[in-house]
């Protein structure tokens, strides 16, 4: 993607993936109202242009509405899974007010976040195998540098357990 418009830095999936805010599950829609002028709006302007692209990137299905120029005070209005509406002022606080705060209110926890990457983690982890539906291999002897499956390929006589049992009776007698 080129590097045009104001900003691109915004447009870059590293920018996007530090993003603070996710949302827990329940969040659906998210409003923001604001006013293009005006000193009382800064905030809540900086906010748009910086976080907005975060926020969308790191919930996706959470539905993104912008109303500018409609309100004489900017404010956020999130609508939750059970019909209940969270209103936020955000009448002259600063953007990192205003990102902090929806964190803290509607936001998962650190530890939540962590828990999540954990079970994301081992899931996806190549030390497991299984049916393919789950896991990444089905069996171990796809690893590169493991043996390989005895039926597709047959061992060396000195790994097979016959030969170890009857090479152990030889030298027993």
């Amino acid at each position: 993607m080129p590097m045009k418009g104001r900003y691109p830095i915004r447009r870059t999936l590293q920018y996007l993936q530090k993003g603070e805010i996710v949302f827990k599950k329940y969040v659906r829609i998210m409003t923001v109202n604001y006013n293009t002028h005006g000193e009382l709006s800064e905030g809540a302007r900086k906010f748009v242009f910086f976080s907005i692209p975060q926020i969308q990137y790191k919930n996706p299905w959470v539905q993104i509405v912008m109303f500018k120029n409609m309100t004489p005070s900017p404010f956020l209005k999130f609508y939750l899974d059970d019909g209940e509406q969270v209103l936020v002022d955000v009448e002259g606080k600063d953007y990192k007010n205003i990102v902090e705060h929806v964190k803290y209110i509607l936001g998962k926890s650190q530890e939540t976040l962590k828990e999540e990457e954990q079970a994301r983690m081992v899931l996806s982890s190549p030390a497991n195998f299984g049916p393919k539906k789950y896991y990444l291999r089905e069996c171990m002897c796809e690893v590169e540098g493991q043996v390989p499956c005895p039926g597709v390929v047959p061992l060396p006589k000195e790994m097979t357990g016959k030969y170890r049992a009857s090479h152990k009776e030889g030298t027993e007698v």
